[in-house]
C-alpha cells in the first residue's frame, strides 16, 4: 500500500516565470538548508533526452539526520538517514524519486508536477487510473493563508499577504486574492499539480512515518511557495544562462557550508 496525495498551489506568475522562479528558490532554499556536515549535495546536473524527453536532469544526496523525527532515528542505524534525490524537469512536467539506500525499495518518495496556466480546477491532470484516482486527496495550498504556516516557520518578511513586488505591482494578496483573480484576465495566474506518492514499509510505523512524510511535504510546498513569490524581484528579470550560472555557484557554495557551520534548516518539528 501507499499514500498519495495531490497537492494544488496556485501563484500569481505565469507558467513561465514560474520556471526561472522556482529554479532560483530552490538555489536560494539549498543554502538555507546546508552546514555543519548536513543539507544538500549535489552530484549531477546536466542536460537529458530520453524516449523523447528533454530536460534538466539532477542528482543530490540529502545529509538529514537532524531533519527527521526521533521515532526514525531510534530504530535507525548510523549513517542510514542519507536519502538520494533523482529529478527529470522536463518543464511544465517534473517528476522526483527520493529513495535510501538502507531501506532500499522498502521507501520511496515520488513527486510527479504539471505547471498548468489555471487556477487548479483540472482534474486527474495526472492521468491517473479511476480507481487510483478515487484514492488520492486533494490538498489545495493557499500561500497567503497565515494559518496554514505553523508560528516557528513564520517569516515576516515572506508573508505574501503583506508583501509587495516593487518590479511587478503583485501582492499584497488578500483573503479572497484566487476568487478575485478569476475576474482578472491581465493577471498571470498558474498552478503546480504536485502528486506525492509515499512508500514507507516498516512493520508497525508504516501508517505513522508515511503520514508524517505527508506533512512534512505539504508544510515544505506551503514555505517554499510564500518564499518563491517573496522573492520574486530578486529572480523575474533573470533568464535561464543567468539560472544555470547560479546553479554553478550554488553547488560549489553548498560543498563550502557542509563542512563548516551549524546545522541550518527546516527540523523535524511537531512529531
Amino acid at each position: 500500500m501507499v499514500l498519495i496525495k495531490e497537492y494544488r498551489v496556485v501563484l500569481p506568475c505565469s507558467v513561465e516565470e514560474y520556471q526561472v522562479g522556482q529554479l532560483f528558490s530552490v538555489a536560494e532554499a539549498s543554502k538555507n538548508e546546508t552546514g555543519g556536515g548536513e543539507g544538500i549535495e549535489v552530484l549531477k546536473n546536466e542536460p537529458y533526452e530520453k524516449d523523447g524527453e528533454k530536460g534538466q536532469y539532477t542528482h543530490k544526496i540529502y545529509h538529514l539526520a537532524s531533519k527527521v523525527p526521533g521515532f526514525v532515528k531510534v530504530l535507525a542505524p548510523e549513517g542510514s538517514l542519507v536519502f538520494h534525490e533523482k529529478a527529470w524537469n522536463a518543464y511544465p512536467y517534473c517528476r522526483t524519486i527520493v529513495t535510501n539506500e538502507y531501506m532500499k525499495e522498502d521507501f520511496v518518495i515520488k513527486i510527479e508536477t504539471w505547471h498548468k496556466p489555471d487556477l487548479g480546477t483540472l482534474e486527474n491532470v495526472h492521468k491517473l487510473d479511476n480507481p487510483t484516482w478515487k484514492t488520492v486527496e486533494v490538498v489545495p495550498i493557499d500561500i497567503a493563508d497565515r494559518d496554514q504556516v505553523s508560528p516557528s516557520d513564520y517569516d515576516p518578511e515572506e508573508d505574501p499577504a503583506t508583501f509587495q513586488s516593487m518590479k511587478t505591482g503583485r501582492g499584497p494578496l488578500g483573503p479572497n486574492w484566487k476568487k478575485e483573480m478569476v475576474s482578472k484576465t491581465d493577471c498571470p495566474r498558474m498552478c503546480a499539480y504536485k502528486l506525492v506518492t509515499v512508500k514507507f514499509k516498516w512493520w508497525g510505523l508504516q501508517t505513522k512515518v508515511e503520514n508524517f512524510i505527508h506533512k512534512q511535504e505539504k508544510r515544505i510546498f506551503t514555505n517554499f511557495h510564500r518564499q518563491l513569490f517573496c522573492w520574486i524581484d530578486k529572480w523575474v528579470e533573470l533568464n535561464m544562462d543567468d539560472i544555470r550560472q547560479m546553479e554553478a555557484e550554488t553547488q560549489r557554495e553548498l560543498d563550502e557550508l557542509r563542512k563548516h557551520g551549524d546545522v541550518r534548516g527546516t527540523s523535524a518539528a511537531n512529531e
